[in-house]
């Protein structure tokens, strides 16, 4: 049942390009980058922090009933059981080394359940939303339905991941690999990037380590409106700080989920 309706729609386009007007312009840039901790490394720029006001400025004035959501600023609370989950700039290594495999995430919640995710990536021009159970890319002048592609067998997939060295513990590694191991090949980094791949069809499998509602929230409507499946790695559905599994075609995700067990 479709539940978003086309107003909704058309706000959740214009976040994106007042977030992308900020963002653009700090792009391979030497802009300043702070680091979050202190033990690790976890950057953020202007880049991050404006496009997010950005964002916030037009639902305070617009929807101040709903929730917000985002990853620099937190959480404010709401009264209309929606609420818009944040992060402008999945992906902030690859920002601030001038690589194109980061985008901005806006998702939409009704109760708690994302109904609407966008990858946008305002560089590129690349708009990956999933909606009313379908996804698509929107370009300048084009509108592209996706769906994923069949893969039966983990030994014709291509699997991703972003970084098991730096997002997976021990255990989650030694899962990993066994996956690796039975899959095609493998391609490292993309961040949020990877998931739009896997909803165009040129990714099999994505296996990742613990997220944020903010990570994820977006990524779900995109992959399950292109016929995907997203969950944790037990199959079950995402709670914050879960690890996370994509796959593209549902015969394969049984398959990983007991490598990864």
């Amino acid at each position: 049942m479709n539940i978003v309706d086309p107003e909704t729609i058309k706000l959740a386009n214009r976040l994106c390009e007042a977030s992308g007007a900020v963002i653009r312009p700090f792009f391979r840039q030497r802009i300043e980058i702070v680091n979050k901790l202190e033990n690790d490394f976890d950057p953020v720029t202007e880049a991050d922090k404006g496009g997010e006001r950005a964002i916030r400025a037009i639902l305070d004035a617009e929807r101040p009933d709903d929730a917000i959501l985002g990853e620099e600023y937190g959480a404010k609370p709401g009264t209309s059981g929606w609420r818009w989950v944040l992060d402008p700039v999945d992906g902030t290594r690859c920002f601030i080394t001038g690589r194109h495999e980061w985008g901005s995430l806006i998702a939409l919640e009704k109760d708690e359940v994302p109904v609407l995710g966008i990858i946008d990536q305002p560089v590129l021009g690349e708009r990956f939303i999933g909606v009313n159970g379908r996804t698509e890319l929107h370009q300048v002048g084009r509108v592209t339905p996706l769906h994923v592609r069949d893969c039966a067998d983990l030994k014709d997939a291509v699997l991703c991941a972003t970084d098991p060295s730096a997002y997976m513990s021990p255990e989650q590694i030694a899962g990993f690999e066994r996956v690796k191991a039975q899959a095609r090949f493998t391609r490292y980094h993309g961040d949020c990037y990877i998931f739009a791949m896997l909803a165009m069809g040129f990714v099999d499998v994505i296996v990742e380590g613990a997220f944020k509602p903010w990570d994820i929230a977006a990524l779900v409507p995109v992959v399950e409106g292109a016929g995907g499946v997203i969950s944790n790695w037990q199959g079950g559905v995402w709670l914050d700080g879960d690890a996370v599994l994509a796959c593209g075609d549902k015969r394969i995700h049984a398959q990983v989920i007991a490598l990864l067990k």
